[in-house]
Parts: C-alpha cells; sequence; structure tokens
C-alpha cells in the first residue's frame, strides 16, 4: 500500500535551498547526489510512513504526530494523515532543530 507524498512550500523551498548551497559551495555533482537520496528518502515515506521515528525534540513536548527519516545529516519531519504523507521540514540535523522544529511547526 503506497501513501501519496506532498511537499509543504516550506519543504520544496529547503531542499531547494540545500541543493543550491551544496552546489555553491561544494560541486555540482555532490548537489544531485544530496538530492537524490534526500528524494529516495522521502519517497521511503510513501511506502513504510510509520518507519520513522518520533523528533526527539517534538517528543520532549509530548507531541507524537511527526515523525522523521533521516539521510545523514539532514532530517526529513513529516505527518501522516489518511493516505498522505505531508512533508513539513527538510534540514540539516546539525541546526538548532528545537527552534526550527518549534518556529515551524507549532507557529510559536
Amino acid at each position: 500500500m503506497r501513501f501519496e507524498v506532498l511537499l509543504t512550500e516550506d519543504a520544496g523551498r529547503d531542499l531547494e535551498e540545500i541543493y543550491d548551497y551544496i552546489r555553491e559551495h561544494d560541486a555540482p555533482a555532490k548537489s544531485e547526489y544530496v538530492l537524490d537520496h534526500i528524494e529516495t528518502t522521502i519517497e521511503g515515506s510513501a511506502r513504510f510512513p510509520a518507519r520513522g521515528s518520533y523528533p526527539k525534540e517534538l517528543l520532549a513536548l509530548g507531541i507524537r504526530e511527526y515523525r522523521e527519516t533521516l539521510f545523514e545529516p539532514y532530517r526529513v519531519i513529516y505527518r501522516v494523515a489518511g493516505r498522505r504523507v505531508y512533508v513539513y521540514l527538510i534540514a540539516d540535523g546539525r541546526r538548532d532543530m528545537q527552534t526550527l522544529l518549534t518556529r515551524r511547526l507549532l507557529g510559536r
């Protein structure tokens, strides 16, 4: 059973920014490699959305509606609703994830 995967505007922008940053500061081939692997990680959510773990920053707040999958160091944060997987955030896990998740997902 496959789920439909939808990226929010913010998540789409995250993906573009990651790609552009790597392309500018590293190499075009590496930006393609990272993009392909993040997209593969996202597609894995279409097949097995419950496989993702709960983000520890949200779990500490008692929030269990979001899950995450990883392509180190990148974290893909999503929520399952019915037969759809909504991707809300794609970010380098070395960032201040507590602030980023709070701002993006909780609107604080």
